[in-house]
C-alpha cells in the first residue's frame, strides 16, 4: 500500500501527516509553537527555530510507516496562499524537510499552500461541498477571507472576493483575550469564558461592521477593550466578541452567496471551530454550510498529504 506524506509549518503549529492511497489518515503529528505568557504571537525567526526543533523531535519518535507501506509522494505547504506574492519564512522549514524526505525516498515532491491545505482537509473532514465550484470562508489567527474556490488538478484555484479590511477575526479574539490575561492563542479560552456568561440585562453587545463582502474588526477590538476598562465582566465581553464576529460573517457570507450564485460554503481555519460562531451561522444563513470536525479546523498537514496523493495520481 502506498503512503503520502504532508508537511505544514505555519505560524502556529508544526504538522506532519500521512495518508494511504484510500485517503485514510495513518499519522497526524502536530506540535503547537510556544508563545511567551502575555505575547500575541511569534516573530518569524522564532517560529523557524521552533519548527526545526519540533521536526527533530518528530524524527526521534516512533512514528514509523507500517511495514507493508511505501512512500509514493511528499508534499509541503510552501507559502500561505496560492498567490505569486505570498511568502512567509516559517513555511521554508516544512518545505525543505519535505524535499529531503522525497529525495531520500526517491519519490516526487509537490508544492502546495497553507490555504489549500485547509481547504482540502476541510473537504475531507466536513464531507463536502462536492461541487467543483464553491465558497470557502477561511477564518484563522491571521486570515479572514471569502474565497471563490474551484477544484483543479494541482489543488484549488481561489479568488478573494471579500473578508476583513484590517485585522482578522482571529486577531480580534487573540488581542481581546490577551487583554483579559488569557494565554495565546486565546480562542479556546475565550469560548470557555463565554460559556460562563450570565443573563446580563441588558446583555453586553459589540457593534459589528460589515458592508457588502467586507468587514472590519479593529473597531470591535477598541470597543471590547473599553468595555473591559469600564469594568464590564470578562465573560460578557467574551460572548459579545464572538457574536460580533458571527453577525459580521453572516452578513458578508450572505452577500457573497447572492453575488456569486453559490450556496455551498466550506468553513475552514481555527476560528471556524467556535461553537457560538457555528451555531449562529447555521441558524441565520440560507445556504449549505460545511464545517470540518473541530480538530481539523486548526492547523494540520492532512490536506497537504491528501494533495500529495491527488497530484501523484494525476501524473
Amino acid at each position: 500500500m502506498e503512503a503520502y506524506i504532508g508537511f505544514d509549518t505555519s505560524c502556529y503549529t508544526t504538522s506532519v501527516a500521512i495518508v494511504d492511497d484510500t485517503g485514510e489518515l495513518i499519522l497526524d503529528y502536530r506540535s503547537v509553537l510556544r508563545v511567551k505568557e502575555g505575547g500575541r504571537g511569534l516573530r518569524q525567526s522564532e517560529g523557524v527555530f521552533q519548527h526545526i526543533k519540533n521536526l527533530g523531535v518528530f524524527a526521534g519518535t516512533e512514528n514509523r510507516l507500517p511495514g507493508e507501506m511505501k512512500i509514493a509522494a511528499v508534499a509541503a505547504s510552501v507559502k500561505p496562499r496560492p498567490l505569486p506574492e505570498s511568502y512567509m519564512p516559517v513555511f521554508t522549514v516544512g518545505e525543505n524537510a519535505a524535499r529531503v524526505a522525497a529525495a531520500v525516498a526517491g519519490v516526487p515532491f509537490f508544492e502546495t499552500t497553507h490555504q489549500e491545505n485547509h481547504i482540502m482537509s476541510g473537504l475531507w473532514s466536513g464531507g463536502g461541498p462536492k461541487e467543483e465550484r464553491f465558497l470557502t470562508v477561511h477564518l484563522s489567527g491571521g486570515t479572514t477571507e471569502l474565497l471563490e474556490t474551484v477544484r483543479n488538478d494541482t489543488g484549488f484555484g481561489v479568488r478573494i472576493i471579500g473578508g476583513t479590511e484590517d485585522i482578522s477575526a482571529g486577531q480580534l479574539v487573540d488581542r481581546v483575550g490577551v487583554a483579559m490575561g488569557l494565554s495565546f492563542p486565546c480562542g479556546p479560552h475565550l469560548e470557555r469564558l463565554a460559556d460562563e456568561a450570565g443573563k446580563e440585562d441588558p446583555p453586553v453587545e459589540i457593534r459589528c461592521f460589515a458592508r457588502g463582502t467586507s468587514t472590519s474588526f479593529s473597531g470591535p477590538e477598541t470597543h471590547a477593550k473599553r468595555l473591559l476598562e469600564a469594568g464590564e465582566s470578562r465573560t460578557g465581553v467574551a460572548r459579545a466578541v464572538l457574536f460580533c464576529i458571527a453577525r459580521s460573517l453572516a452578513s458578508v457570507i450572505a452577500e457573497a452567496c447572492s453575488r456569486l450564485g453559490i450556496y455551498d460554503v466550506l468553513m475552514v481555519g481555527g476560528v471556524s471551530s467556535n461553537k457560538y460562531i457555528r451555531g449562529y451561522l447555521e441558524e441565520n444563513l440560507n445556504c449549505r454550510l460545511y464545517f470540518p470536525k473541530a480538530e481539523y479546523c486548526s492547523d494540520n498537514a492532512v490536506g497537504t498529504a491528501l494533495i500529495a496523493m491527488q497530484r501523484y495520481k494525476n501524473i
